[in-house]
């Protein structure tokens, strides 16, 4: 019996999906020591359970920890990833910053609140890799984040770019991946439910008001309603970052020819 065949369908989704990103983009080798970086948010959280559960598939030693920095709004907003790291038996790096309060504060006087604490928590989660020995940093972007980034980048830089999945960092010193790129954010919804999952909130002023949000409205004005144009341009954005990051010689195994692309979740309902 597959060590996934208990899992909902939801949740095998999450696992092969990310399996396939991994395995095709070469993200993973023995040996390898990832920081996984936990919001607390829904998408991190999945991300934290699909890597424990790819740690019993992949056929090569790999070690990961949780990484989480709290944002200073609330001290104690963690204590759930506090208390379910310590009962999956999971390592974890758990700190509160004063990023939140910094980036809507005098201090930032440039940028938005959300880019000037961003910059501050990826600063420090370089620095918590370097401390820790960690060759991966796994951020737990989506499809739609590869979307919204890629319509961020167009409208405000004019630049064609989306999210790589699997980006070299400090001259190959590190590498940053994001297994569940080939995702649609429904499906990890349904598997963080079905895995209980103690996902929490970030009790941020800015929340919801991000320059992202405001991407997904003009994606909706694109689309005008229609389920099936908004299917095609989140899967042929998928597909084309897949072809970016795509190498002949996957760590996990033989990629798929250059053009097979591994099949993209169609979230039921959608």
């Amino acid at each position: 019996m597959s060590r996934i065949g208990k899992l909902s369908y939801a949740q095998q989704v999450c696992v092969k999906a990310a399996g396939k990103a991994m395995q095709t983009t070469g993200m993973l080798r023995p040996g390898a020591r990832v920081g996984v970086a936990v919001s607390g948010g829904v998408d991190s959280f999945v991300l934290l359970k699909v890597m424990q559960l790819r740690q019993r598939i992949v056929p090569f030693p790999f070690e990961f920890m949780a990484i989480h920095l709290n944002p200073g709004f609330d001290p104690h907003n963690h204590a759930p990833l506090a208390d379910w790291l310590a009962s999956e038996g999971i390592a974890g790096h758990l700190e509160v910053t004063d990023y939140g309060p910094r980036g809507h504060s005098e201090e930032n006087l440039r940028n938005s609140p959300c880019f000037y604490c961003a910059r501050l928590r990826r600063k420090r989660l370089f620095a918590l890799c370097q401390q820790y020995g960690l060759t991966h940093l796994a951020f737990g972007h989506n499809n739609d984040d590869l979307v919204t980034n890629f319509l961020m980048n167009l409208v405000q830089t004019g630049k064609v770019a989306g999210m790589s999945m699997n980006e070299p960092f400090f001259g190959g010193a590190l590498q940053v991946i994001r297994p569940l790129m080939l995702l649609p954010k429904t499906e990890i919804v349904r598997a963080a439910k079905q895995w209980e999952l103690p996902v929490f909130s970030n009790p941020c002023p800015s929340a919801g008001k991000t320059k992202r949000t405001d991407m997904l409205e003009v994606l909706d004005a694109m689309c005008g309603g229609s389920k099936v144009r908004r299917k095609n341009v989140y899967n042929g954005l998928a597909r084309w970052q897949w072809e970016q990051n795509l190498v002949s010689d996957a760590e996990e195994g033989d990629a798929p020819e250059q053009g097979a692309m591994p099949h993209i979740p169609t979230a039921r309902g959608h």
